[in-house]
């Protein structure tokens, strides 16, 4: 039976993850609207909405997933004709927000982030909620209210109740640069922190460019005022080491708090136990084979993506369920209640 504070709400799920839009009506108790999003056989997105949503307030599931740019279309889409169906309010629940990741200029590319911020933004979405964005200053794209939420809680409860003598564990950093990230975690469960320091050398590809040419070094006239020997510098490469450990994980429990190809290293260097924490938890074709051949013992994510065959094919991985998370805060915005109780003590994250 639907409150009347949820009457008006309207929950929407697009095709990549219908499984965590169920578990959000559920925890609202309210039903699912009725839509239907799917493709022609020239691949064109087609979205059907069953019921009227004049003066609703219409929340749409849609997380980024492998088939990111159907994904982004269908929400799109959705959004679109939300706006033109007189909707009161058109709010975009995406929990992995999709091209997080190019959020700075690289190279002679572009900034796509801020190109999906203006779209989506264009289509009328009003609100979005999101988690874990791979930088907060993503918000800053947007003309629109952005809410990051945070699975740190989940992950540190995961931890606390489900890791077996964590009080023996130490945060691993995948890198120098996630240190914060880690030194918070320890800093919440009372552990050390370890640093992964050295990756994987770039791909040649990535030098591809023409600003990694050398300077041309033009001649110079000794009759002008000018006392230079050589023209522009050449910039000196990058050199990394070869992957090592910075902290004592010698027996151990190891908890990284990102996904690495490390697991190799801390099991030399004496760990016993091997935990991988992510967020989302982006798994390629191959990952459940290798996580299952590696010395990991367990990789955690959260069901902002979908995992069910990748589960199906190791036992390693496990998931937890943030949909409680999401559909409060769905409730606080739907009541205009405050946010900030969800961001209370939770872990500080670049």
């Amino acid at each position: 039976m639907e409150s009347n504070s949820t009457s008006d709400i309207v929950i929407l799920s697009g095709n990549s993850h219908p499984e965590l839009a169920d578990l959000i009506a559920d925890r609202l108790g309210v039903r699912k609207g009725g839509c239907s999003v799917y493709h022609k056989t020239n691949r064109e997105t087609m979205v059907e909405i069953a019921d009227s949503i004049r003066g609703k307030n219409i929340y749409i599931v849609q997380t980024g997933t492998k088939d990111v740019n159907n994904n982004i279309m269908e929400l799109l889409i959705m959004a679109y004709a939300c706006k033109t169906s007189s909707a009161r309010s058109i709010v975009g629940v995406i929990p992995y927000l999709p091209y997080s990741k190019q959020c700075k200029m690289r190279k002679r590319g572009c900034i796509v982030t801020k190109l999906l911020a203006q779209m989506m933004c264009k289509s009328g979405l009003t609100h979005i909620i999101t988690m874990d964005l791979h930088q907060k200053e993503i918000q800053g794209f947007y003309d629109c209210p952005v809410d990051n939420l945070r699975a740190s809680p989940f992950l540190l409860q995961y931890i606390q109740e489900s890791i077996p003598d964590y009080r023996n564990s130490v945060i691993v950093a995948r890198n120098p640069g996630s240190a914060k990230k880690a030194t918070s975690y320890a800093e919440r469960l009372r552990l050390g922190i370890a640093v992964i320091h050295g990756e994987q050398k770039e791909a040649e590809s990535d030098e591809v460019d023409g600003r990694y040419s050398p300077p041309c070094i033009p001649s110079v006239d000794r009759s002008r005022t000018m006392d230079v020997s050589v023209g522009v510098p050449v910039h000196p490469a990058k050199e990394k080491p070869p992957i090592n450990v910075v902290g004592d994980v010698g027996g151990r429990i190891a908890i990284m708090v990102s996904f690495v190809a490390a697991a190799e290293v801390l099991k030399e260097c004496g760990a016993y136990k091997i935990y991988v924490l992510a967020t989302h938890g982006l798994l390629s074709s191959d990952a459940p084979r290798l996580i299952e051949d590696s010395p990991i013992d367990e990789v955690v994510v959260t069901n902002t993506v979908p995992h069910e065959l990748q589960k199906m094919q190791c036992n390693k991985i496990k998931t937890i369920d943030i949909s409680v998370l999401l559909s409060e805060a769905i409730r606080r915005i739907h009541n205009k209640e405050s946010m900030s109780y969800l961001f209370k003590n939770v872990t500080l994250e670049d």
